[in-house]
């Protein structure tokens, strides 16, 4: 583990140091003494530039970013935002980088990235409450986890998913290796449930709609109902601190338009949907506007505003996150994680 800390933070360290500055020049030309004094002064019309990068494909937890582009929210806050399907090294290490502004990931990638030294902070909770778990097909009666027992586990094979596996077998009084937990990565989940796996981690907003659409009965086991340590934020956006820091009118500005984006799928979800499939043609259509459907609300939950991260749920599960050893120093909640920018 050690080696492959190594090199991710050496990757990132690389990707620092080849970042480069861009200068703009203007010029103005002039007028005659008249003309002059008959024209009125015009006012720059220049946007700041900002980009984003996502954490998968467009999707319903993208919504409000391609709703407050397409409404113009950005640009009525004087940005030129550019979005970017993510690279294969991920989110995290290209914001970091300084080789987008923002990202989104969830609140585990943030609290790794800072005990491992990548200066990386969340500005907003995009859902208030978290909606993975353990899915299985109705046949498999598989209904709490104590059925996990003797069962097959289709896994992404990343850390995170295998220290929740255990401590939730653990708690259930579960031995771990009476479960064959075979890796799939992101393989299809209605494929893999007809042949030798019997459960896999799903979020229930993309996969178990889908599951709605096409059909096909699933029992679902929430994290947050397993343990409400496991209620964390997921997504979230993030921004670097050197952004934060040296341009943090770009992020107020940025979090301004964002939040109106996402007010906006809570309020009209149908019509958001539409501006998604528009920016996601290649995507089922309907499961669009199924998820956004059932995930509109969501977004703001009963929170007071959209975007609030409360400071419990991330001091929680860091602290469960060291205990299981998925980091190895502790992590202040008031570096990870910040609502100024909330409007």
């Amino acid at each position: 583990m050690s080696k492959k800390l190594s090199a991710f933070l050496f990757f990132v360290i690389m990707l620092v140091l080849v970042g480069c500055n861009q200068a703009e020049e203007s010029s103005q030309g002039e007028v005659g003494e008249s003309e002059a004094s008959e024209e009125t002064p015009v006012e720059s019309t220049e946007l700041m530039e900002a980009t984003f990068i996502l954490d998968w494909v467009p999707n319903t937890n993208h919504t409000g970013i391609y709703v407050a582009k397409e409404k113009g929210y950005f640009e009525e806050e004087g940005i030129d935002l550019t979005i970017i399907e993510p690279a294969m090294e991920g989110a995290v290490p290209v914001v970091a980088a300084g080789q987008a502004d923002f990202g989104i990931g969830s609140q585990t990638g943030v609290t790794i990235a800072r005990s491992t030294g990548i200066p990386i902070v969340s500005i907003a909770a995009v859902i208030q409450e978290h909606t993975s778990g353990f899915a299985s097909p109705v046949e498999k009666d598989i209904t709490s986890p104590e059925d996990f027992e003797g069962k097959t586990y289709g896994g992404f094979g990343g850390a995170e998913e295998e220290a929740i596996l255990d401590t939730v077998l653990n708690q259930h009084e579960v031995d771990p290796s009476s479960v064959d937990n075979v890796i799939v990565g992101s393989a299809d989940f209605f494929a893999n449930t007809k042949r030798d796996i019997d459960f896999q981690w799903i979020f229930y907003g993309w996969t178990g709609i889908e599951a709605e659409v096409r059909g096909e009965d699933i029992n679902m086991i929430y994290l947050k109902d397993i343990d409400p340590v496991f209620n964390y934020y997921s997504p979230i956006i993030f921004s670097s601190e050197a952004v934060i820091e040296e341009q943090p009118e770009l992020v107020e500005k940025f979090v301004r338009a964002v939040s109106k984006g996402y007010e906006f799928a809570v309020e009209q979800p149908s019509e958001a949907a539409e501006i998604l499939i528009a920016a996601s043609p290649e995507t089922n259509e309907e499961l669009i506007r199924a998820s956004q459907e059932w995930l509109s609300p969501r977004y703001k939950g009963e929170a007071e505003k959209w975007g609030i991260q409360e400071e419990h749920i991330w001091n929680d599960f860091s602290k469960w996150m060291l205990e299981a050893g998925l980091i190895e120093t502790e992590v202040p909640t008031d570096e990870a994680m910040t609502n100024t920018f909330l409007p």
